[in-house]
């Protein structure tokens, strides 16, 4: 027994341990981020988009796959671009498989014959899904820049005009815009993915800037120099998220990326859960594959210093956190009975409190002194102090489904490119109910979730009525209300 303990007891440390590091991590961007909120050269870089521009000719590239919601609004966003009319062309690259497709022809037809110089492209397979539709799309492409726009977003009219004059720095080869989020207050799934995605578009993307380390591009809402994508080596589909490969490859390459928190690009959020595990299985199993695909580069880089090797390899293996939260969350129960048997000075794990300070720091000053919301600081302080501890609650509810994506990706496993359906939610009035693209099947990691809600409800109950543990009590109810509510919305979302 005493063996079985130490086992299970150095697990979880391990466990803390990895979760606290990476919580570290994060603090590190944000001392990076708020000293680079005073610094007078980040400002300098926003204040770029004021400068005069020569109109270098741009091709702006659509990947698109069976979004028949939400096409057409793409469409009419970029044809409302304040750029030349004879300073871009439109590529939408369709490999739909639905009517989307029908749709796209006569939104490319309607648009030519009002002059816009807009062409469709299609092809009859998917290889390499997005990655292959860019690259395929890069042999058509006449641009001396690419930008690149995911079906969900509508971008604004002064895109282009904001985004190109960074490019007179030659060593630029990537501006990267920050996401907004135009169906944020849709529902407390939309709220939560909003929450998250903050903390990436400022504390993160704009704290590996001031620091110095690499960051990346988001694989839309940016703009690529044509030059910089054929030095790095072009598109590859061997990982689920081409846009942080090729970011990597770049920079290694000499290459810098611009981030530009100040200008957002809005964009429509998973509106249910089917989309939410679709597009966090992609963004999980592809970091992993980069990871294992380019970690190796990373450490024998001469370029690069020991600073941002290490913060390298935290953003390369970011996801690998979810393990460590479902191995804490799993193992926490059998060591609630252990520990009624052996004595151990719990106190010790007080140390790993800190990582939840850090990243509570992280997230409050995204979320609230990020000031991206547009409301009064007030109205975003409150929202914090509600949404946090259930946003905290509904990612180790996600555990389990991104623990399977990671280990995947480090295994090598492939798997395809599974769009994330978009449903042209941009407001509470609007319904998911008989659309189209909603998953109907119920798949085995929501009845395993469902199994650890009961799991970790079994545990509060027995810890608190039978043996008089109040230990793990706050942690078992945290992932019992995650995995009980992931569990809900997918069974609910399957039903439509």
């Amino acid at each position: 027994m005493t063996i079985i303990t130490y086992f299970i007891l150095t697990v979880y440390a391990i466990a803390l341990l990895y979760i606290t590091v990476f919580c570290m991590l994060q603090l590190h961007l944000l001392f990076y981020y708020k000293r680079g909120q005073k610094s007078i050269a980040i400002k300098e870089i926003e204040n770029l988009s004021a400068q005069q521009i020569d109109f270098p000719f741009v091709t702006i590239q659509l990947p698109i796959f069976n979004e028949m919601y939400v096409v057409e609004r793409l469409v009419d966003s970029i044809v409302k671009f304040d750029y030349p009319k004879d300073r871009y062309e439109i590529h939408l690259l369709d490999d739909s498989i639905d009517e989307t497709l029908e749709i796209s022809k006569k939104k490319v037809a309607e648009y030519k014959a009002k002059g816009f110089n807009i062409d469709l492209f299609h092809r009859t397979d998917r290889t390499g899904y997005k990655a292959g539709a860019l690259k395929a799309g890069m042999l058509h492409a006449k641009g001396e820049f690419i930008a690149i726009f995911d079906a969900d977003f509508l971008p604004k009219s002064n895109f282009l005009k904001a985004t190109i004059p960074h490019f007179n720095n030659e060593k630029i080869g990537v501006v990267q815009t920050r996401w907004e989020h135009i169906n944020r207050d849709y529902s407390v799934l939309t709220r939560m993915q909003a929450m998250q995605l903050n903390v990436h578009f400022t504390v993160e993307q704009q704290g590996r800037k001031a620091g110095n380390c690499m960051l990346q591009f988001n694989g839309t809402a940016g703009v690529w120099r044509r030059k910089c994508i054929e030095d790095a080596g072009g598109w590859e589909a061997d990982t689920l998220t081409e846009d942080l490969d090729l970011s990597y490859r770049a920079q290694l390459r000499g290459w810098e990326i611009i981030y530009m928190e100040k200008f957002g690009s809005p964009a429509e959020l998973p509106a249910e859960m089917s989309g939410l595990k679709s597009q966090q299985f992609r963004w999980m199993k592809g970091g992993a594959e980069t990871a294992r695909k380019m970690l190796p580069t990373v450490w024998r880089s001469d370029q690069l210093n020991l600073k941002q090797k290490l913060h390298a390899t935290g953003h390369l293996m970011s996801s690998g956190v979810f393990i460590f939260i479902f191995i804490a969350g799993v193992f926490s129960v059998p060591l609630l009975f252990l520990l009624q048997t052996f004595v151990f000075p719990m106190n010790y794990f007080a140390i790993f409190f800190i990582g939840t300070l850090s990243i509570v720091a992280v997230y409050y000053v995204a979320n609230v002194q990020a000031e991206i919301s547009g409301e009064p600081k007030w109205q975003n302080i409150l929202k914090f102090l509600l949404l946090f501890p259930l946003f905290l609650s509904l990612s180790m509810g996600l555990s389990l489904h991104n623990t399977i994506a990671v280990l995947q990706g480090y295994w090598g496993r492939q798997s395809p490119f599974v769009r994330t359906p978009k449903f042209d939610i941009k407001s509470i009035k609007d319904r998911l109910k008989n659309q189209q693209y909603l998953n109907r099947k119920i798949s085995w990691t929501t009845m395993l979730e469902g199994l650890l809600c009961l799991y970790f409800l079994a545990a509060i109950y027995y810890g608190i009525v039978v043996l008089g543990d109040f230990t793990f009590m706050i942690f078992h109810a945290f992932l019992a209300i995650g995995y009980g509510t992931i569990f809900y919305y997918s069974i609910r979302h399957v039903k439509g």
